[in-house]
């Protein structure tokens, strides 16, 4: 049970990229001068608001920062229809996750800066033009993904999703139709695409270089980064989370987390940031390291 000890200021934000797009954010902060300013970059198609109440608890009782905010073309941030965008991967990896931290750099000046990446969100990091100021890195079940990596039978919905209908009519409609066949957010077709490459193509990743990505840099920032891998996650397994630990070179930590150790049933993929796996949540801040 969750026990509200300050109450947050809780404020809209825009927040404007370099390329000229316009994000819609919240930053949730505490009502005296925080510890630290988290930016939270949230997963594929996964809205700002599925991670509230874990950014009202760490401003509430932790004297966290958070700033949660929607990729371009997604959520409060679509503009125009899903058709008409031209939003990739690549952009929200690359531009929007810097454009957001820049943002609460100056929202939150004179304190830690740190990044919580949840799957595509701790992703492309060290591919960032400019990684410097981060004080820390805290990946929830980020990683490189092929198809092959899922255990069966997940496996099979995976190569349904990348060779089965998504891909055929997200060429028909021109966006990714998810809700409508099940899996989640609608998404543009050249996010999908993009996605569906790097889910598709062995070792897309290796040595780091696509065809949109430039090859990543950790040691430009060298922020110790932790990333948590539970095993209970089909979709990205530990074996990928290392993948991306590779990419982060000597900085990176794995921490493998197993439900039931923390008296819960499952987590997944998705679902470490619900409420009802608020026991998790101390172990994904490091409350620890802050004193707390």
């Amino acid at each position: 049970m969750l026990k509200v000890v300050e109450t947050p200021n809780v404020r809209r934000r825009l927040i404007k990229t370099e390329d000229g797009a316009e994000l819609s954010g919240t930053l949730y902060q505490p009502p005296f001068k925080p510890r630290a300013a988290l930016v939270l970059n949230g997963a594929t198609g996964v809205p700002q608001t599925y991670y509230n109440a874990f950014a009202y608890w760490a401003a509430a009782e932790r004297g966290v920062a958070v700033l949660t905010y929607d990729y371009r073309g997604m959520g409060r941030s679509a503009n125009g229809s899903m058709r008409a965008s031209r939003a990739t991967m690549s952009d929200w990896g690359l531009r929007d996750n810097a454009a957001a931290r820049a943002h609460l750099r100056r929202a939150v000046p004179d304190v830690p800066l740190w990044v919580m990446g949840h799957s595509l969100g701790a992703m492309m990091l060290p591919m960032q033009a400019d990684v410097s100021g981060i004080d820390r890195v805290i990946g929830v079940g980020a990683g490189l993904v092929h198809h092959a990596d899922h255990p069966w039978p997940y496996r099979g919905l995976a190569l349904f999703f990348w060779y089965g209908l998504p891909p055929v009519m997200s060429r028909l409609l021109g966006y990714m139709p998810g809700r409508f066949l099940g899996f989640g957010a609608d998404m543009p077709a050249a996010a999908f695409a993009e996605w569906r490459r790097w889910c598709t193509t062995p070792g897309v990743f290796a040595g780091a270089v696509t065809q949109s990505l430039p090859p990543p840099d950790w040691s430009r920032s060298g922020a110790p980064v932790r990333l948590m891998s539970f095993t209970d996650d089909d979709l990205v397994p530990e074996p990928c989370t290392q993948r991306l630990a590779r990419l982060y070179g000597g900085q990176a930590e794995v921490q493998r987390i197993a439900p039931a150790d923390h008296g819960l049933r499952q987590v997944g993929h998705i679902s470490a940031f619900a409420r009802r796996n608020d026991a998790l949540w101390d172990v994904m801040l490091g409350t620890k390291d802050i004193g707390v």
